[in-house]
């Protein structure tokens, strides 16, 4: 479990009454595997929370909001997304910590969509008066989410790295991600040399995360992988609900070309580095026994962690 000193008030809560619900499971064997992996989606379930809610609420405007309503479609996708951050915020489900970097999120979203539906990457319906120039306010929102996702998933899974490539370094490459968004318009796209860069910065990385007993350990390029897939699957859904069209949908809904899923995991490194500014990374726990520098990165094999060097769980 995370250290509950990083949770909410209300996440503290629904935290000790799963304790006292799991203090029973086994710690081995087919049902320990089995609770562990349900701990685990239920806590990405948690970490989605805002993207879920928006998403439900996209779906929900294309099958059922009336053509004919006073209020336009993308002011009350607008209104509705308002109401979800107001909702985690009040209901302490959100800290204002993490508001300042789902806020960043916005700006920065917000800026790169009023270029890229100048210059066409991509449209919205005209309705609405919530929208700067041809952007629903909505869209911000849009990127707020992958941002609501990573501040809380570092939290809830307790997220620690090793050799994780200096801070300095980090913030370049997600800088010139960002330009290259814009100006692979009108010059050379690096993004083939950019997405080199990045594998070779965090090549070496590795993730240790807990989500019930024990550390896990993966690849960090993997987890950033993984999430661009995911990101690219609620794409889809967010396309087929109208919230956007690439140019190519417009004369009928298709899948998103896998393609975009480059441009997504380089959007993920841009989203890392904001988040690290709220929670620098952090080394695991020192091994029990070992030196308080020792060195704990030469088991990095993506494996659980043996009992002899399990690391010790935060005070």
């Amino acid at each position: 479990m995370p250290d509950r000193r990083s949770l909410t008030s209300v996440e503290a809560r629904i935290d000790a009454v799963a304790n006292r619900l799991l203090a029973g499971a086994p710690e081995t064997g087919a049902r320990a595997r089995l609770v562990e992996f349900a701990v685990f989606v239920l806590k990405q379930a948690w970490a989605c929370v805002f993207g879920a809610a928006f998403l439900a609420v996209l779906l929900a405007a294309k099958l059922w909001y009336p053509d004919d309503a006073v209020l336009a479609r993308n002011d009350a996708l607008t209104i509705a997304a308002v109401l979800i951050q107001v909702v985690m915020l009040v209901g302490r489900l959100e800290s204002l910590r993490e508001l300042r970097v789902i806020v960043t999120f916005h700006v920065v979203g917000t800026i790169m969509e009023l270029f890229k539906t100048d210059v066409g990457s991509w449209v919205y319906g005209a309705e609405g008066v919530l929208r700067l120039g041809g952007v629903p306010l909505y869209s911000g929102f849009m990127y707020a989410a992958v941002g609501s996702y990573m501040v809380r998933v570092y939290r809830l899974f307790d997220l620690r790295f090793t050799r994780y490539p200096p801070l300095w370094a980090t913030g370049v490459v997600a800088a010139l991600i960002y330009v290259n968004f814009f100006s692979h318009h009108f010059v050379f796209d690096a993004r083939w040399v950019l997405l080199a860069v990045v594998v070779l910065l965090w090549a070496r990385t590795t993730m240790h995360f807990r989500f019930f007993r024990g550390t896990f350990r993966m690849p960090l390029l993997l987890a950033f992988a993984g999430v661009a897939v995911v990101i690219w699957l609620a794409e889809n859904i967010g396309t087929y609900a109208g919230a956007w069209l690439y140019p190519s949908q417009v004369g009928g809904w298709h899948p998103v070309d896998a393609s975009k899923l480059v441009s997504w995991f380089l959007l993920m490194i841009v989203s890392v580095v904001l988040v690290t500014w709220v929670y620098p990374p952090r080394r695991p726990d020192a091994v029990v026994g070992a030196a308080p520098n020792a060195d704990l990165s030469d088991n990095d094999n993506g494996e659980r962690a043996s009992p002899s060097d399990r690391y010790t769980r935060p005070s």
